[in-house]
């Protein structure tokens, strides 16, 4: 059975301390993936923060990336759409700092300068692109508190819309260094454009089978330089794709953050989520309350990600994190020096 291994993140329920100035202050991050937009505004809270206001839209600003190179006419409309009731948040929450982050998606994009300098012309966001190193190091500071303990390194990973991060760190420092990382270029979105699909059990199992073997052939290089024979992998994910896998598993009516992030879930419990959801039809799967339309077409290719990182890294059972980047980029925004 899953088990939780202390209090999931959560808005504090008191009133923080109120310091001179700086415990007063709001601070922003947003993240701007291939699939989703997403903006947490918070102010500090004892060694952490609360979280004040919270955005999350499915955008699919990577949707056509793929075939062509570039971001879409509608799906630039229905990010800046986003972007905008973002702004609106910060104005209203009168953030003082904030940052705000973009990804694969406007890494690979010949026209994503353009979009950025857009976005800022329209919604005064001015957006980062940030390399795959440092969207991986973010996204371990932002979730690295909920990695097991134990003595071996442990494997983090981040399945995006574009890509996928993998960060082998040392828990044993007080900030968990990176020993290793590696960025693969598929996520839910390119890989299930790339190869997804498949009519009838048969077309879908070959597809599924196609998606595996692309990311196995994009992770080779470092899964020969990870560490072998170690007693106890820890493994621990963060992604749109392992939180709605576990909230398939625990057979959730809808989403929900409170049991889901700092769970942890039996690996072969995802194996088999992750080997029936591929088989089914889209359909089907779209029927399943944590799945819906939204997400039927891409959760098959997040399985075949978690499966083949299980291969590389077989660890017993995984941890499942409702944060991420953004719980990074609040992090290291709020240990900056205060004035």
């Amino acid at each position: 059975m899953p088990y939780r291994q202390g209090p999931p993140a959560r808005p504090a329920t008191g009133r923080p301390a109120r310091g001179r100035g700086a415990d007063a202050r709001h601070f922003a991050a947003l993240d701007l993936g291939t699939n989703n937009c997403r903006l947490l505004i918070a102010r500090p809270h004892g060694p952490g923060f609360a979280v004040i206001d919270a955005f999350s839209r499915i955008v699919r600003l990577g949707e056509g990336l793929a075939a062509n190179g570039r971001l879409s006419d509608a799906a630039i409309e229905r990010t800046i759409a986003a972007l905008r009731v973002c702004a609106d948040k910060l104005r209203r929450r009168n953030v003082t700092l904030a940052r705000s982050v973009a990804t694969e998606a406007c890494r690979q994009a010949v026209n994503g300068p353009a979009f950025i300098a857009r976005v800022l012309a329209e919604t005064g966001i001015h957006l980062d692109i940030i390399s795959a190193e440092e969207e991986a190091r973010l996204a371990v500071l932002g979730c690295h508190a909920l990695i097991e303990p134990g003595e071996d390194p442990a494997l983090v990973f981040d399945i995006g819309g574009g890509s996928t991060e993998l960060v082998l760190i040392d828990t044993s420092t007080l900030v968990p260094t990176v020993l290793d990382w590696h960025s693969a270029p598929w996520g839910v979105v390119s890989l299930t454009e790339s190869a997804g699909g498949g009519v009838g059990a048969d077309g879908r199992a070959a597809a599924y089978a196609r998606m595996r073997s692309l990311v196995a052939d994009s992770f080779a290089g470092f899964a020969a330089r990870l560490p072998r024979g170690l007693r106890r992998p820890r493994l621990l994910g963060t992604s749109g794709t392992v939180t709605t896998l576990a909230s398939v598993h625990l057979g959730l009516s809808h989403y929900d953050r409170s049991v889901v992030d700092g769970l942890i879930v039996p690996a072969p419990a995802m194996r088999k989520i992750s080997s029936d959801l591929s088989q089914m039809a889209i359909e089907d799967r779209a029927k399943l309350p944590c799945i819906g339309q939204e997400r039927a077409d891409l959760v098959v290719a997040g399985c075949a990600i978690l499966e083949t990182i299980m291969d590389l890294w077989p660890a017993e059972r995984i941890g499942i994190a409702d944060r991420g980047i953004r719980e990074g980029i609040l992090r290291s925004l709020m240990g900056s020096p205060r004035s």
